[in-house]
């Protein structure tokens, strides 16, 4: 896995995290218990601002997270973010679900139990509230729309998957 410091910078992962070998890890960044980062992903803390990664989330291939000077990224407990995703100086709270391909910018908030559907957009400055699901570009509110069912079961599948990947991935050639 490319796991790499930056000057004073050093990545800390707890020992039970999964880091695909094709994944990227570069500097001011922490990945918690039972997370995973998957092929292609890249987290790149070198903008000053953190990143975090709760435990048990996943952050699925060829999603990329960045961070400002003013600006970290969080990304709470329990959490899937989906294939293609870019974070960026945002929060995502915890029990949340970015889908595939989608964008959150600075100081936007996913909070607890709300779902960022497939190729949306959260601008700037916007607050997807709890159990809502925000749609389009730019993004628009649906409220009320999520439950912890339609995100917790995804979650707990790709904690089982990480443990398989822990245990039987080997490169072949």
């Amino acid at each position: 896995m490319a796991i790499f410091a930056l000057g004073g910078w050093e990545p800390k992962v707890h020992p039970t995290a999964f880091i695909h070998p094709q994944a990227t890890v570069i500097g001011n960044v922490e990945i918690g218990a039972d997370a995973s980062i998957w092929p292609s992903a890249v987290l790149r803390g070198d903008g000053g601002g953190l990143i975090t990664i709760g435990d048990r989330t996943s952050v699925q291939d060829g999603s990329v997270l960045h961070t400002t000077p003013e600006d970290p990224t969080v990304v709470g407990n329990d959490c899937i973010i989906g294939h293609l995703v870019h974070l960026e100086g945002c929060t995502v709270e915890d029990e949340a679900l970015v889908g595939n391909g989608a964008v959150v910018l600075h100081r936007a908030v996913i909070r607890t139990n709300s779902l960022v559907g497939s190729n949306a957009v959260v601008p700037n400055d916007m607050e997807v509230p709890s159990g809502a699901l925000a749609l389009g570009v730019p993004a628009k509110l649906r409220l009320d729309k999520v439950t912890p069912d339609m995100i917790l079961p995804g979650v707990e599948a790709y904690v089982e998957r990480a443990r398989l990947y822990r245990s039987q991935l080997r490169r072949l050639d």
